[in-house]
């Protein structure tokens, strides 16, 4: 039997009567790769924000393997390990591909000392595994500014791995991209998730499509479906709600 690694019950987070998230459950196993799905307001975003102790809930609670994440604060929260990556990528720009990989691998060092001191033999070696992982090897030594968007959403993965998080959230990490860029990205989390557990929320059907093993639905604040990706883009509900309206379009 899996462990499980994340375990949400009744959760419900309410901003001025508007339930965002409502009496929501729902848990994953460690080492899982499960996509969120659901259209504009069903609390995706709340979601995350709950997890990562950026929102307290109205109701209900939050395990972390195990541990009641309630009340605690952002970045114990993230020390626990848990990752996220937002929309937009975060990376420093002014920095190199290679500079923003050590300086996210190390919490012991700030843009300073990255910069101006020499990096250990083994940060060297973890950050060219990160950068193979990643596929920029051959632009470690460019400054992220002239990375194309997809790129610099595959540092900014890379960046979080190098946290070494037990479960990593990844927030739309194909929005705005070609299809190839996606279908990099996509490799890419396939690949991490041998090693990681990872939720990512997503709307790009085709990018859920390629990377999905188990899809959960979100509606109106709660799971409205679970499955795989077949399961639930047949599932009655879910075309009503939200694939249907997409195919309308």
């Amino acid at each position: 039997m899996n462990e499980k690694i994340l375990e949400i019950e009744n959760l419900t987070v309410s901003f001025d009567g508007f339930k965002a998230l409502n009496q929501l459950n729902f848990s994953m196993n460690a080492g899982e790769l499960r996509v969120i799905i659901g259209p504009n307001g069903a609390g995706k975003t709340t979601f995350l924000d709950v997890i990562t102790g950026k929102v307290q809930p109205t109701e209900g609670r939050v395990l972390f393997e195990g541990r009641n994440l309630q009340r605690m604060p952002e970045h114990k929260i993230a020390r626990l390990g848990i990752g996220r990556k937002f929309q937009t990528p975060r990376v420093f720009l002014n920095l190199t591909v290679r500079e923003n990989l050590d300086l996210a691998g190390n919490r012991n060092k700030n843009v300073f000392s990255t910069l101006f001191n020499r990096s250990s033999s083994t940060e060297n070696r973890n950050v060219a595994g990160l950068l193979e992982t990643i596929g920029l090897e051959a632009k470690a030594n460019l400054k992220a500014a002239l990375l194309s968007h997809g790129e610099k959403q595959r540092l900014e993965i890379g960046m979080l791995v190098a946290q070494s998080p037990n479960l990593l959230l990844v927030d739309e990490p194909v929005a705005g991209l070609t299809d190839e860029e996606t279908e990099n990205v996509g490799n890419l989390l396939l690949a991490l998730s041998k090693d990681h557990s990872i939720i990512v929320i997503e709307h790009d059907m085709e990018f859920v499509r390629q990377i999905a093993r188990q899809v959960t639905v979100l509606h109106q604040g709660s799971v409205l479906c679970e499955g795989s990706m077949d399961e639930v883009q047949n599932d009655p509900r879910v075309i009503e709600v939200y694939l249907g309206r997409q195919e309308e379009a």
